[in-house]
């Protein structure tokens, strides 16, 4: 079976260390869209801790999530592209990404799958990873299977991390390391190695 993911923002590491183990894998796009997900959010850190940043969107009830809409009202791009920029100015990539993520937050995408699509191309294109991404076109109701992540990875449900090797953050002379950050993270802090951190997990 092909593996089937969520679409998400930025998705933590090990949602594309997971991604990463195959060369084929299927977004889901039909399920009800769920609240209070990586689907439009993700996490990175900050000289104050942990800081959430979420894509405002619209949704109906019951809607589906290839119909979700970006909600322009609020200039949540500005605003993440001033907290990443903020955050990350002193991690050794953030230059070498800065422009790529900069294009592609300014861009007005309709949807947020089409958003996501296109972060989740430019992010296996940066990780060199050879890997298809296609969006379903029904419903697979295969939940629990080995090979459905769709809800394997969940702000509301800790990961386990025990096995994540440490890495420099750009504030751990103040604070301690967190892992399965959001995937801006490992790449602003370990560029090109962040292939390699990857794949230990």
């Amino acid at each position: 079976m092909t593996p089937l993911f969520s679409t998400a923002y930025f998705p933590p590491i090990a949602y594309v260390a997971a991604l990463l183990r195959h060369t084929d894998v299927l977004i889901e796009a039909q399920e009800t869209f769920p609240k209070q997900t990586y689907r439009n959010r993700t996490v990175i850190m900050t000289a104050g801790g942990l800081r959430v940043l979420t894509v405002p969107v619209i949704r109906e009830n019951h809607s589906r999530s290839e119909e979700v809409r970006i909600d322009y009202k609020e200039r949540w791009s500005t605003i993440h592209l001033r907290t990443l920029t903020a955050a990350y100015s002193a991690s050794p990539y953030f230059l070498y990404y800065r422009d790529g993520i900069e294009t592609l937050l300014t861009c007005r995408y309709d949807r947020l799958i089409e958003l996501n699509q296109a972060l989740l191309g430019w992010l296996l294109k940066q990780l060199k990873a050879p890997c298809t991404v296609r969006l379903t076109t029904d419903y697979q109701p295969a939940e629990g299977a080995e090979w459905d992540y769709r809800n394997r990875f969940s702000p509301k449900v800790p990961y386990p991390t025990e096995g994540f090797p440490t890495y420099y953050q750009v504030f751990s002379d103040r604070l301690p390391f967190a892992p399965n950050l959001g995937i801006l993270d490992l790449l602003f802090n370990l560029g090109p190695e962040a292939h390699d951190y990857l794949k230990q997990l």
